[in-house]
């Protein structure tokens, strides 16, 4: 989907309520009121928006802009002569109401000061006007805080200072509980205590974003990793000899998960049953499809289910989970014997493994009783392969995203033949476990030219038998 686009607006100084007030400069009304000037509408801005508006003033702005919530700007003579930090005049925009303050709350808006006492549209209110010295009698309807709510609303990344009559503490204090920065006296105002409550209202929303932020952050690391481990389980390998390492390493970018899958369990009988997955596509949805397809792998295995009885189970729900009807999931599974010498292997339209013995070359398993992806044909059924292992030797597991790289400049794919002889030539380097995934997904990624556009998942099992004494 794409964003929304600001639209481009330009404000006359009539409209941005500075016409009648002169700088304190010396200068035209207009450099003041930044007359001409086009700036972008907020009017449906997302959270997003907010977002990026934050980032862009994340660091202090040169020049602050205040915007002024009054039905009476001319009761407040001390506005034209604020001055920030570095002695630069604070731009001043004024609005008479909240229908218009909306229109004039753009990106460069730094802060807001609001009258508590202004009327909401569409409340009963006893102002009318003038210079507000009914403002202690509520602004809007019963809720005293109506305006505030509003603009708190309308501009939740905004710093928002509150004017109240003197002597109303209770109601600055409701204020700033609401959401409000700070609360200000109306008849205890001057220049330069207004100049620093904007800037001390400025900073401290930073301060509240980044906080906020801080927060968000933390709190999505956590769902994140709960999310990843539930993606890369822990193998429960407890009483086997074999060794396990796993490389995981997603087509998104700055995501921790995607559409791959695999677990490795080991059954009371001592069978080791290692599986891998993939769910076409690569977003949100297809990497919690795989979660639930591994779940679902687990359990059915440690029920006993084996080959083509647990395909077809798994097929069932994938059938009941995915979203449409065109998603589909190809899956390895293999069950190597409590000896270790000997594999069952059922292919759903996944690339077959590869077997690694010393002093022969690296080959492929059998794959000519492939089966169709789970999904595509309802009563599909999966034939189970006998496969002689040996004494010594590693199985490595992997999904396409290591085989359809790119090679130099060429185009053309690595292929399985040349993932075979790569992998080959690591072995015979001395590389094994981790540090062989580990080079070998690096390696792909290089010979591509740049990171890999498809998920890849490689999990290696190794036999090696004791060493005699």
């Amino acid at each position: 989907m794409t964003a929304p686009v600001p639209r481009q607006r330009t404000l006359p100084a009539a409209e941005s309520g500075q016409a009648h007030a002169a700088p304190p400069n010396g200068g035209s009304a207009e450099d003041t009121s930044e007359a001409g000037a086009t700036v972008p509408r907020t009017a449906g801005h997302t959270e997003d928006d907010d977002d990026t508006r934050n980032e862009t003033t994340s660091t202090a702005p040169t020049h602050l802009t205040l915007l002024l919530i009054e039905d009476d700007p001319a009761g407040l003579p001390i506005v034209p002569d604020l001055l920030d930090q570095t002695g630069k005049p604070i731009r001043v925009r004024t609005a008479r109401n909240l229908t218009e303050a909306e229109r004039l709350l753009t990106d460069d808006v730094h802060c807001i000061l609001l009258d508590l006492a202004l009327p909401v549209p569409g409340s009963r209110t006893g102002s009318g006007g003038g210079n507000n010295d009914n403002s202690d009698n509520g602004g809007a309807g019963d809720d005293e805080l109506a305006a505030l709510k509003h603009v708190l609303e309308l501009a939740p990344r905004h710093a928002v200072l509150a004017l109240t009559a003197s002597g109303d503490a209770e109601r600055g204090a409701e204020a700033v509980r609401v959401g409000a920065q700070d609360y200000l006296f109306r008849d205890e105002l001057d220049g330069r205590l207004l100049s620093r409550a904007i800037r001390y209202a400025v900073e401290r929303k930073r301060s509240d974003t980044a906080e906020r932020r801080l927060a968000e952050g933390r709190l999505r690391a956590q769902e994140n990793a709960r999310l990843e481990r539930g993606l890369l389980p822990t193998p429960l390998l407890d009483g086997s000899p074999l060794h396990f390492a796993a490389r995981y390493r997603p087509g998104r970018s700055r995501a921790l998960l995607g559409g791959d899958f695999y677990d490795v369990v080991r059954t009371p009988d001592g069978t080791v049953h290692a599986m891998i997955g993939d769910v076409c596509g690569h977003g949100p949805d297809e990497a919690a499809l795989g979660v639930e397809l591994r779940i679902a792998w687990r359990a059915l295995t440690l029920a006993g289910l084996c080959g083509d009885e647990l395909l077809g189970t798994l097929q069932q729900v994938l059938e009941h989970e995915r979203a449409d009807d065109e998603i589909f999931a190809t899956l390895c599974a293999v069950d190597i014997s409590p000896d270790g010498r000997r594999a069952g292997l059922c292919l759903a339209g996944h690339p077959s493994p590869l077997l690694a013995r010393p002093g022969r070359p690296a080959q492929l398993l059998p794959y000519d009783n492939n089966g169709p992806a789970l999904g595509l044909l309802p009563g599909a059924r999966w034939p189970r392969t006998e496969v002689e292992l040996g004494t010594e030797w590693s199985l490595m597991l992997y999904t396409d995203g290591l085989i359809e790289g790119r090679v130099g400049d060429s185009g053309e794919r690595l292929g399985q033949d040349g993932m075979v002889g790569m992998v080959h030539r690591q072995l015979t380097d001395g590389l094994r476990g981790e540090e062989l995934l580990r080079a070998a997904v690096n390696e792909v990624r290089d010979l591509n030219g740049g990171e890999l556009t498809d998920d890849v998942a490689v999990l290696l099992l190794d036999r090696v038998p004791p060493q005699r004494p």
